[in-house]
């Protein structure tokens, strides 16, 4: 009884904070997103240089395709670095389960939002008629703008993995994660293919209203374990 009433408080806490998100962007009267976003958009958009440069190059390496693999690369190595440093035994066969259960995870809320959200709006590029966009100005293939760029999909994949991270990896990894959330989702803002609130009001507000009832409940660890016991290969490691 007293562990599930530590859950619920748990995901109480995280879903009055989604909501108090989602409650700061939709009340018309609170400015505050749309300011923000606004800010944010024109101080990185009035830093791409007509001309082209180091700078305009950097941000469309960043927002390639290629790197984006890279970001997998770097998620794949951290997934890495939080198995070898789990001390207990079965740990290959008891990450790999939180992988699956990850993936599994990842793929049903990309389905949700995209099938259950019917908001939408452009992305910052498509909405200023009179906004600098990057691929006027660079040879190198690249990302600047978006149809729908609500909610930040890519910072939401982000913020799963993060979420596991801080459910099953120790510490350093864990803190890692969610640099890495910053990290690997600004390129997207600066370069305007999403506004600052598609990040950090909607995907977070959609991780902190779904991902507590699997992670702060033993719904997660119970699927992490059965799913390890399907893996083939030996158990002792």
């Amino acid at each position: 009884m007293e562990g599930r009433l530590m859950y619920l408080k748990r995901i109480m806490l995280f879903n009055t904070l989604g909501i108090l998100l989602l409650l700061s962007w939709g009340l018309p009267h609170l400015m505050v997103w749309t300011d923000l976003d606004d800010h944010i958009f024109w101080f990185f958009n009035d830093l791409i240089s007509p001309q082209g440069g180091w700078w305009d190059d950097l941000l469309a390496i960043l927002n390639h395709r290629l790197f984006d693999a890279a970001s997998f690369a770097v998620m794949g190595v951290l997934f890495w670095y939080a198995m070898h440093r789990d001390p207990r035994p079965q740990r290959t066969r008891r990450w790999l389960g939180i992988g699956l259960t990850m993936l599994l995870t990842a793929a049903l809320m990309a389905l949700l939002t995209d099938k259950g959200i019917r908001y939408g709006h452009p992305s910052p590029t498509r909405f200023f008629e009179h906004a600098r966009h990057l691929t006027d100005v660079v040879t190198i293939p690249t990302k600047d703008g978006a149809h729908n760029s609500f909610p930040g999909d890519h910072g939401l994949m982000l913020m799963i993995f993060a979420g596991f991270m801080l459910r099953f990896a120790d510490r350093r990894p864990a803190w890692m994660s969610m640099a890495f959330v910053v990290l690997l989702s600004a390129p997207r803002i600066m370069v305007g293919a999403h506004w600052f609130s598609d990040v950090y009001m909607g995907s977070l507000s959609i991780a902190l209203l779904i991902l507590p009832w699997l992670l702060c409940t033993p719904l997660a660890p119970t699927l992490v374990e059965r799913i390890g016991r399907l893996i083939p290969g030996p158990a002792t490691r």
